[in-house]
């Protein structure tokens, strides 16, 4: 190839009508704090009808990437509902016969973010190297403690190493960054990503113990990106009955709606909410949690919200 044809390639490669050509899709999979909704042993409103009358689109935390170009898609968190969540994701892909991801980003190691991986093992789909990509902490856990370990040995996952602020390259327009942010970090650090696409960016950040503990300024990354998926555990102190945060600390939906109240109306409709525990009342829509989030400018996360990349 001569230096003309090469300069054309790189023109077009990197020209707006190539890059909108790759189409990439953000998909929520799942909405809910760790242990899902009904919560076991609640015997609250909030839990009471669903565990006769199960709500389908109560589905642990989790995102999908798809990337329409390559049929490749990917799975950050694998939950505790990665089944259902594998299924859905490969449908909106339009490809129901291979279900398995090209890879599996995870945050930290809380029950509803990465015990999903035991669906790869041979007691369920024997699985073949996939791709789990995870920071130093994490993937220690998952090297020394059965029954994660078992997935390394029989090769039914391979376990690539995050490093902090340094992108992983899926494809030459689809990338991942890690970030520290400050949470419960008992056996793994815990992390948000950057996942930015040939269009736009997303941050995503399900766990956070607050905002003021972070060494960044959640607003100024907000305005970096064209999407803010972040923490909503809990609406507000009454919804836990006022229970010592020291031991379940996350920043109140209530909290974030204050530190973000000054950001223009085109900043407030990138946050999206998402990561709800099984009491908070913005998994009920018609709520007037959910109108007064609405009201003030931001979004709830919903399953099967799509955004494009």
């Amino acid at each position: 190839m001569n230096k003309l044809s090469s300069a054309i390639l790189t023109i077009l490669l990197i020209s707006p009508v190539f890059l909108e050509a790759q189409i990439v899709e953000l998909l929520v999979l799942g909405t809910v704090q760790d242990a899902g909704s009904p919560h076991i042993a609640c015997n609250k409103d909030c839990c009471q009808n669903l565990f006769d009358n199960p709500d389908p689109s109560r589905n642990v935390v989790s995102l999908g990437v798809l990337d329409h170009t390559t049929g490749a898609k990917y799975l950050f968190e694998a939950s505790p509902d990665m089944p259902v969540q594998l299924s859905f994701l490969a449908k909106a892909g339009a490809d129901t016969v291979d279900f398995l991801p090209s890879g599996i980003f995870l945050t930290h190691a809380h029950i509803g973010h990465y015990t999903g991986l035991m669906y790869l093992g041979r007691e369920a789909v024997n699985a073949r190297e996939i791709p789990v990509y995870a920071m130093p902490k994490m993937k220690n856990f998952l090297e020394t403690n059965g029954p994660w370990n078992q997935l390394v040995s029989l090769s039914n996952i391979q376990l690539n190493l995050l490093t902090e602020n340094v992108a992983t390259q899926l494809s030459g327009y689809l990338s991942v960054i890690p970030f520290r942010v400050p949470h419960r970090d008992e056996y793994s650090e815990t992390v948000g990503f950057k996942i930015i696409g040939p269009n736009k960016k997303a941050l995503f950040i399900p766990d956070i113990d607050k905002w003021g503990k972070w060494s960044r300024d959640i607003r100024e990354e907000i305005k970096k990106v064209d999407y803010a998926l972040l923490d909503a555990t809990f609406f507000d102190a009454a919804e836990i009955n006022y229970r010592d945060l020291n031991e379940i600390p996350h920043p109140f939906v209530i909290e974030s709606m204050r530190l973000l109240a000054d950001l223009p109306p085109e900043e407030k409709a990138k946050v999206i909410f998402i990561h709800f525990n099984h009491t908070n009342p913005l998994l009920n829509d018609s709520s007037e949690a959910f109108r007064q989030v609405e009201n003030a400018g931001f979004r709830v996360a919903r399953k099967g919200t799509k955004l494009t990349l």
